[in-house]
């Protein structure tokens, strides 16, 4: 089964989330830009940064971008939904990588007050989601965010540092992944393009011959094949979490406060039948 690796900035639970074809034809989930090739000193060089702007721009000018958004949706409101966890609000929040605000418009006021949306797609800032929240789209590269340390008190990421080149190097965590079924592999491969997620990496291979695609193709299909013609694809999705300390939060009670001893738990449930019984 083919897995394609994403990466979110979240961390949570681990589940799987399988999307079957029912219709063969329809694929279902159930400022400032930096330059080319300008990088930390440190960092590995693996990804072409202005071939991803490139691609993810192409793919926001298509008359239907809708059309390929059923992964991002779905993973932009997983993200929301661990935002609404932590019981507190952010006034300031940061979207890295943003696309056209898959995260924001699963957000409400009382959460987030207003919400930085960063993308290195000009065309994806300029055909953005319908939203509650006020936001301010801003055009930079994930890499050379232009803001200052401590500015924001929650940061968020939905499939988008995945084609960073400056990343840690281990990113091992308990993940999600969503299964989704295709009628075939060139289908696969057509929603990636349509998502702005062709490969960018430098030494990819500018041309595959169409018999090497048709082989490629029909040995997916035997080894992966469903029972009703589809192949599956699997997408990793890798969470991280971290937000800014708030005096709001609830806080750990001192040592030696407790008034009940772990030992009196296991009498809880006599505890209640009496009081049931009184009442």
């Amino acid at each position: 089964m083919l897995r394609l690796g994403v990466l979110c900035l979240w961390r949570r639970r681990s589940l799987v989330f399988e999307v079957p074809a029912k219709n063969l034809g329809l694929r279902k989930v159930a400022s400032g830009v930096s330059p080319p090739g300008s990088t930390s000193p440190r960092a590995l060089n693996i990804f072409d940064r202005d071939l991803k702007r490139k691609q993810k721009n192409w793919a926001a000018r298509q008359p239907e971008p809708m059309k390929f958004d059923y992964l991002k949706e779905e993973v932009g409101s997983r993200i929301a939904d661990r935002v609404y966890d932590i019981a507190r609000k952010f006034s300031l929040a940061l979207d890295v990588g943003c696309g056209r605000g898959y995260i924001a418009q699963h957000l409400n006021k009382e959460t987030v007050g207003k919400f930085f949306q960063v993308d290195i797609a000009e065309n994806a800032l300029k055909n953005t989601l319908e939203m509650e929240i006020p936001t301010v789209s801003v055009l930079a590269d994930e890499e050379f965010l232009p803001f200052r340390e401590n500015t924001f008190d929650l940061v968020v990421s939905s499939l988008s540092l995945h084609w960073v080149n400056d990343l840690p190097r281990a990113l091992e965590q308990d993940t999600d992944e969503i299964q989704v079924n295709y009628p075939g592999m060139f289908e696969l491969m057509e929603d990636l393009q349509g998502m702005g997620e062709s490969n960018c990496a430098w030494n990819r291979k500018a041309l595959l011959h169409r018999d090497t695609m048709l082989a490629a193709a029909a040995v997916y299909g035997e080894m992966y094949g469903n029972e009703d013609g589809s192949v599956p694809a699997t997408y990793q999705i890798y969470y991280m979490i971290g937000w800014k300390y708030h005096d709001s939060q609830a806080q750990p009670a001192e040592r030696g406060s407790a008034t009940v001893s772990f030992g009196e738990l296991g009498k809880i449930n006599n505890l209640m039948s009496q009081e049931k019984k009184s009442q």
